[in-house]
């Protein structure tokens, strides 16, 4: 890989502050932490042009709500093309955590998350949703 060098003129005060996330982030350097900015957006473009992407989604619900589990089950099972993998944590007496990894279209991944994240008795859920990797460098 070639490695293009160019300069960039920021004020004191902002580099000051980049310097001391870049330290707080353990980046070796700040070239590092640029390139990684530069990744973030372009991750966030992939996914607003609905391109392939890939969900990490977490659920955390009672699993004695009835029927809850059967429920979250039947939607997943609705939408096998999309579900690469779940897990399934006990977290005490009551409460489930569960791990679910979706690869689609962007729109795909974030609808049947919201499905399931909307599902009554789901008391948290939240999605992550990046890049396949396929358009990074």
């Amino acid at each position: 890989m070639s490695l293009v060098r160019f300069g960039v003129s920021i004020p004191a005060g902002l580099i000051k502050k980049f310097d001391r996330l870049i330290q707080l982030k353990n980046y070796p350097n700040r070239s590092e932490a640029i390139r990684d900015l530069i990744r973030k957006e372009l991750v966030e473009e992939e996914v607003m042009s609905d391109k392939e992407g890939v969900g990490i989604l977490h659920l955390l619900y009672n699993h004695h709500r009835r029927e809850l589990s059967e429920k979250l089950t039947d939607i997943q099972h609705h939408h096998h093309h999309l579900i690469q993998s779940s897990l399934h944590i006990h977290l005490d007496d009551e409460n489930c955590l569960e791990v679910i990894v979706i690869r689609g279209k962007s729109s795909e991944v974030k609808s049947l998350a919201d499905s399931l994240i909307a599902t009554k008795g789901v008391k948290h859920g939240k999605l992550n949703i990046t890049s396949t990797g396929k358009y990074l460098v």
